[in-house]
């Protein structure tokens, strides 16, 4: 086989044809329209915006050094070599177009109507649930968008994409159905708690202790299980700290689901299933914010159990789910006492648990909210997603009330931010800003009292 002057046209007809087609791609800034509420954060843009344009910049010098290399030595080149080299620089191109669709997807989501504010108010109460005291680490942009399905997901910031290349956001997707009520708010933060634990490397200071765990021998195969499932469990911990019962109740709404489901075990699944899963976060619950041995964790725990009955299951089930319950409370004790490295030597319970989630603190909260309603644009998005779960929990607030109510706060989210960020780039803002967004809320638990009320699910 000897050179081909008619591959070595084709070929260069068809790179100039690539690269008038990159040309042609566009900025999002350039061709999205949306009204300014509903837009990401310009941290979030600009660190999308600048990824994609450095790598169509990577794949044009590519395409440009084949043609170079074409009209050159290139020429007297066997054709089987120029396809190959085409066939790289053409993969290079797909690329960079295919990471292109993976964020207009989420960015066009925030043209439809109404959809793209509330969006916009869900990247303000992300950017907030990322948020510790301490500064124990660099955290990047937050967006959300939604999707159909019944679980949320995550596409952690710093992870590969397809092709290659780190994430430059964080990018959560919440589903269509759990934009209701508490639902929004325990998926939303569930998702954050994996960013959050990425962060700290939660899941691997973790596993060695569980490994070591395993070792003692006694009730090995539930040590096992907890091992496998920690990297679920601990984005169920963040959402449990930050939201409280709202957290367990959006999780029992989201695993029920016919019984079958409920006790299937499945061995390549990094989630608990269902009816342990909706135990250990009530045990969560009650060891971050305890309410005694009546109080409302051990309730919904045996309203769980009563909607599920474990009458009639295999004797091997049955086995496995004991071994569960009985080393559930150590797990949780591990869990809430660990103590990673990027912590600096405080657990992790005292870094995520905060007095004024405990359930008198939220109710009393509420009852100061009907009082003056002023107060509750102040709070932070993941303390109003608590107290509006505890009051729903407590028959305080209807559904479709703490619906509308989320609502208009989402919102309100999206807009006070907007007009702050506006204000802080023309240098009048006054809110300190955290990933991109701006602190629109205010820490304010004085007053923070000791009422109680009773569970409506008791």
């Amino acid at each position: 086989m000897t050179a081909n002057p008619a591959a070595t046209w084709l070929l260069e007809q068809e790179t100039r044809a690539l690269l008038t087609r990159l040309a042609g791609v566009r900025p999002f800034a350039l061709q999205e329209t949306l009204v300014p509420a509903a837009a990401i954060s310009p941290a979030a843009l600009s660190a999308i915006e600048r990824y994609l344009i450095r790598g169509r910049q990577v794949v044009g010098g590519q395409m440009h050094e084949f043609l170079a290399w074409l009209h050159h030595e290139g020429q007297a080149a066997l054709p089987e070599e120029q396809q190959r080299r085409f066939t790289a620089v053409r993969l290079g191109f797909n690329t960079a177009l295919s990471q292109m669709d993976l964020f207009s997807e989420v960015i066009t989501q925030r043209s439809e109507h109404e959809i793209g504010v509330w969006l916009s108010g869900l990247d303000v109460a992300a950017a907030e649930a990322l948020l510790l005291p301490g500064h124990f680490y660099d955290a990047p942009p937050v967006i959300t968008h939604l999707h159909r399905g019944l679980g949320g997901s995550i596409r952690r910031a710093r992870t590969r994409l397809p092709g290659g290349g780190d994430n430059p956001v964080s990018i959560i997707r919440i589903p269509r159905e759990r934009m209701i009520g508490y639902g929004v708010a325990s998926s939303l933060v569930h998702e954050v708690g994996h960013q959050g634990a990425a962060l700290l490397g939660l899941v691997e200071s973790m596993r060695p202790v569980l490994r070591r765990r395993q070792l003692r021998g006694e009730h090995r195969n539930a040590w096992v299980l907890w091992d496998r499932w920690v990297s679920e469990v601990v984005a169920d911990f963040w959402s449990i700290a930050k939201v409280g019962i709202a957290s367990t109740l959006g999780l029992l709404g989201l695993v029920s689901l016919p019984r079958s489901f409920v006790f299937q075990v499945v061995p390549e699944d990094p989630h608990p299933f269902p009816w342990i899963r909706v135990l250990l976060s009530c045990a969560t619950g009650e060891r971050l914010y305890a309410g005694g041995p009546h109080g409302q964790w051990h309730q919904l725990a045996a309203l769980w159990q009563s909607l599920y009955s474990t009458s009639g299951l295999h004797p091997r089930l049955r086995e496995t789910m004991a071994g569960l319950r009985q080393t559930m409370p150590e797990f949780v004790s591990l869990l809430a006492g660990h103590r990673p490295a990027a912590l600096r030597g405080r657990s992790l319970a005292g870094v995520l648990a905060q007095p004024n989630r405990a359930p008198p603190r939220l109710i009393s909260r509420y009852r100061r909210w009907r009082a003056d309603p002023s107060r509750i644009r102040t709070t932070p998005p993941t303390l109003t997603f608590a107290v509006l779960g505890q009051a729903r929990a407590s028959g305080l607030i209807t559904p479709e009330r703490e619906s509308a109510l989320l609502r208009e706060l989402i919102t309100d989210w999206a807009l006070t931010s907007t007009l702050e960020t506006a204000r802080a780039c023309a240098g009048v803002g006054l809110a300190p800003m955290y990933l991109g967004q701006p602190a629109i809320w205010q820490l304010d638990d004085r007053n923070g009292a000791s009422e109680t009320t009773t569970p409506r699910y008791a």
